[in-house]
């Protein structure tokens, strides 16, 4: 399984929700949490091509985006190939 890096903030109901589905896979990853670390936000943001929500969440090499695009790999029958 590759490395998976979720990058959240607290209280975020969107990254709750992207790591519900991953741990329903059985999926582990890191979680690096933005809340107060404005000049990480800023390194995600360069990071990811100038997205500035969260979560924002990597799968290998592969940058998914966030939890909408998340799901709508799930969806697509396309998360489980990835994260394999």
């Amino acid at each position: 399984m590759p490395k998976i890096v979720m990058y959240t903030i607290d209280w975020c109901p969107y990254c709750e929700a992207a790591k519900q589905l991953l741990s329903s896979k059985g999926a582990a990853f890191e979680e690096i949490n933005l809340t107060g670390k404005s000049a990480e936000r800023i390194k995600l943001r360069e990071k990811s091509g100038g997205s500035t929500t969260v979560p924002q969440i990597f799968i290998g090499e592969t940058h998914v985006g966030g939890c909408d695009e998340l799901y709508a790999l799930d969806r697509a029958g396309r998360l489980d190939p990835l994260l394999a």
